[in-house]
């Protein structure tokens, strides 16, 4: 008899959680104006807001906690996290930063100037925000197979290579500061990019005199599945290929908050030293001195650790089987989501579901909010309230994909959590045909408005 497959982790400590009553839900979401980010974490039964510093940490990175190094220059735990991130990734030089969006902050400040494209794939809000912020302009390049959620194709995360070098030809290389690639891309479903697609991008890169930046957070996950997906790789070790991911990056940002397993930290990573140099001014500025940036020495200590465990096959095959497990129940039930199933979460196609909405009364956020009301599960909309107005034209963005995110946390819920999830939204999926109504927006901030948008019953 084969055996069943089983976590790779035991579980020494658990942490109550609390349910509540409907009546109770339809308050607390009426309270918090219909934003799933207002809602208080007592309110919420199973938090799938994000993967993004929920996870659990290992005995390993606890124990690294403990020896942390606390001097303001030159500590021993940024050594210790220099050492790990040019073993593991091959870059020289970087710089800590307290999260993702704030290592984009430094690097953009480096590099992006008003008027500048940055072309890539499916760029996600913190990087789209940074970018419009400096009113330069973010040119989606996504395989066009990416936006059709039934249809299966192992790397929807990939580059068109013929849009890229439209845009490369188009614009003059002194326009576009980098080419982004997102891996595992989050926007288009937590969907891959294959080394087949990255040397593509690199090739292009280099034919055109443009850098290549990557925008890191679950790096981990997208080399999990190149080994199991791309040909030639399966008998490659996770960190092998993530060696060879990172030949066709000249620089990189990341949120440790992901695929590095920690509650907070980043970094941005560069080869060029005189980059480094540059971007150290506004690591300076915005974060703190270079050897801790937004970190503290006990936090890079555990970086450093969740680096090395987060790129072992073992770990990355627990944790992405339990997303597909939800995935294939949802789909057992006639759910439809992005298929295959992502790295770090199931994207429910909430366009296909909630038909008699309006898309201008935000389907996703609609659909989010029945399943917060269904069972007090908590997921994030990656929609048309995500894709904020045009910065020109003030209007109103209608991405191709409206998707309700379920983002899985790390080593933090059993199956027995998927099941009340993929029952929870089945009940909502079996009575979509009376919701007729969404939301609509009554106060909005002037961008990435979604993390503060205040909506009602439209």
């Amino acid at each position: 008899m084969e055996l069943p497959f089983a976590e790779s982790y035991k579980i020494k400590m658990v942490e109550t959680i609390k349910k509540s009553t409907r009546e109770e839900r339809e308050q607390w979401i009426k309270d918090a104006k219909y934003n799933l980010f207002n809602l208080k974490s007592d309110q919420v039964f199973i938090d799938l807001l994000t993967d993004s510093g929920t996870g659990a940490m290992s005995d390993k990175q606890w124990s690294a906690l403990m020896t942390g190094d606390e001097s303001y220059a030159g500590a021993r735990s940024y050594y210790e996290l220099k050492e790990t991130i040019e073993k593991i990734l091959g870059f020289p030089y970087f710089l800590p930063t307290h999260q993702g969006r704030a290592a984009e902050n430094v690097l953009f400040s480096a590099l992006v100037k008003e008027g500048d494209v940055i072309p890539g794939n499916s760029h996600f809000d913190t990087t789209k925000g940074h970018i419009e912020f400096r009113k330069a302009t973010a040119i989606d390049c996504t395989i066009d197979e990416a936006f059709e959620t039934q249809k299966i194709h192992p790397f929807k995360g990939n580059i068109d290579l013929d849009k890229l070098e439209k845009v490369l030809q188009e614009y003059p290389k002194e326009k576009i500061p980098f080419i982004c690639v997102t891996v595992t891309c989050n926007s288009s479903g937590g969907q891959p990019v294959s080394i087949e697609n990255l040397k593509g991008v690199y090739e292009l890169s280099k034919k055109y005199g443009v850098p290549t930046m990557f925008d890191s957070a679950r790096f981990a996950e997208n080399a999990y599945f190149i080994k199991i997906r791309e040909e030639g790789y399966a008998d490659k070790t996770i960190k092998e290929i993530v060696r060879e991911m990172y030949q066709y990056a000249d620089m990189m940002t990341m949120s440790s908050k992901k695929d590095a397993i920690v509650n907070m930290g980043g970094f941005t990573a560069m080869r060029d030293a005189e980059l480094h140099r540059k971007a150290s001014t506004f690591n300076i500025m915005f974060e703190g001195y270079v050897t801790y940036g937004g970190m503290s020495g006990r936090d890079m200590s555990a970086l450093a650790a969740g680096l090395d465990e987060g790129t072992e096959f073992e770990y990355l095959e627990t944790r992405i089987k339990q997303v597909e497990y939800l995935g294939d129940k949802l789909m057992e039930y006639g759910i439809p989501v992005q298929r295959p199933i992502g790295g770090h979460a199931v994207f429910v196609d909430a366009k296909k579901i909630l038909c008699n909405v309006p898309k201008e009364e935000f389907q996703a956020q609609t659909l989010g909010v029945e399943l917060y009301l269904e069972a007090g599960i908590r997921g994030v909309e990656i929609g048309a309230i995500l894709a904020d107005r045009d910065p020109v034209t003030r209007e109103n963005r209608y991405p191709e994909l409206e998707l309700l995110r379920l983002a899985i946390p790390r080593r933090v819920y059993t199956n027995n959590h998927m099941d009340v999830i993929a029952a929870a939204l089945k009940n909502v999926f079996d009575r979509r045909n009376e919701i007729n109504k969404g939301l609509k927006i009554t106060w909005e901030a002037p961008i990435m408005r979604h993390f503060t948008v205040e909506l009602d019953k439209a």
